[in-house]
């Protein structure tokens, strides 16, 4: 019960982690150190879906792992709908403080990807490059106006969900950039069936596809494949800079006047271009706690692993 309740915990955070534009669920699924385990559940599903068709339930529930997908997804579920409202307030009404936080916490948790990597040579520091260049040209990338008929939401899912289980890379900013953010997270807070049914069954489809080809690039090049994570991780810290320069604006389909393309600036610049307090003791307090989150998380599983070791 307690290692469920553990897993239901960082099912939480995932879910927590992917309604912050910017922040991959995937992140709080490698630093808790259940990444692998998750992406070999997930490959394993079509395999589990033919034997549940031959009558084999039994073994298509240990072919999938679902206990551990089930109790992971509760998690992220109950994160999600319990704390999308909550969420889009703190972003709307305190957002350096959620900035900060999650800048430090996905900050160290580029160092300990990084950390992983057995071997660098030429190839990781080309994979590095190349993840850092690309997420950060994402971060900057200008955002589109997607439709929100039921065929563009179900390919929409399809492409968020592959970019929440990278570490790095975040599914909430891929709609963000599909211009389709405040109409999914509208849909979560107001429970509509139709919207999040069509939007699931993409994720489905995606998340299946891919999980099974980033298994098989971490078993063949596990160094080279960390190398271009870190550096997906690393690029995009600059969507995560608390302190930003509104350059364009937009009205939603709510008729509110929100920001479209900002610039990062420096604390006092930010003071000055929007006479606002930059809040700087407050930011540098939660970029340490987003630290010291994830450390924790690393020591309690640590901590697990000797446990088990002198079981065995």
């Amino acid at each position: 019960m307690k290692k469920y309740l553990l897993l239901y915990a960082k099912g939480i955070a995932m879910g927590a982690a992917d309604v912050v534009p910017g922040v991959s669920g995937g992140t709080i699924a490698f630093i808790s150190g259940i990444y692998d385990e998750l992406l070999a559940s997930i490959a394993s599903i079509p395999k589990a879906a033919t034997q549940l068709l031959r009558g084999r339930v039994a073994a298509a529930w240990r072919t999938a792992n679902a206990t551990f997908l089930l109790v992971l997804l509760l998690g992220i579920l109950t994160s999600i709908l319990s704390l999308a409202r909550l969420i889009s307030y703190l972003l709307e009404h305190h957002p350096i403080p959620v900035w900060s936080f999650f800048f430090g916490l996905i900050l160290v948790s580029t160092h300990l990807v990084a950390r992983e990597i057995k071997r660098w040579g030429l190839s990781r520091l080309v994979g590095f490059a190349c993840g850092a260049g690309f997420a950060y040209w994402i971060t900057v990338a200008s955002p589109l106006q997607w439709g929100t008929d039921l065929p563009t939401l179900f390919l929409a899912g399809s492409i968020a969900i592959c970019a929440m289980i990278l570490p790095g890379i975040s599914g909430s900013f891929i709609l963000l950039l599909l211009g389709l953010y405040p109409f999914v997270l509208a849909a979560v807070k107001q429970l509509d069936l139709a919207v999040l049914g069509v939007f699931a069954a993409g994720a489905l489809v995606g998340i299946v596809s891919f999980a099974g080809v980033l298994r098989w690039l971490l078993q063949r090049w596990r160094d080279l494949t960390l190398a271009l994570l870190t550096g997906l991780m690393l690029g995009s810290l600059n969507k995560l800079w608390p302190w930003k320069e509104t350059l364009s604006w937009q009205t939603d389909r709510h008729g509110e006047t929100v920001p479209f393309v900002q610039a990062n600036v420096l604390p006092a610049q930010f003071a000055q271009i929007n006479g606002q307090d930059p809040q700087l003791l407050l930011a540098i307090l939660c970029t340490l706690a987003g630290i010291a989150l994830v450390l924790g998380l690393e020591w309690i599983a640590a901590r697990r692993a000797q446990s088990a070791g002198r079981c065995e």
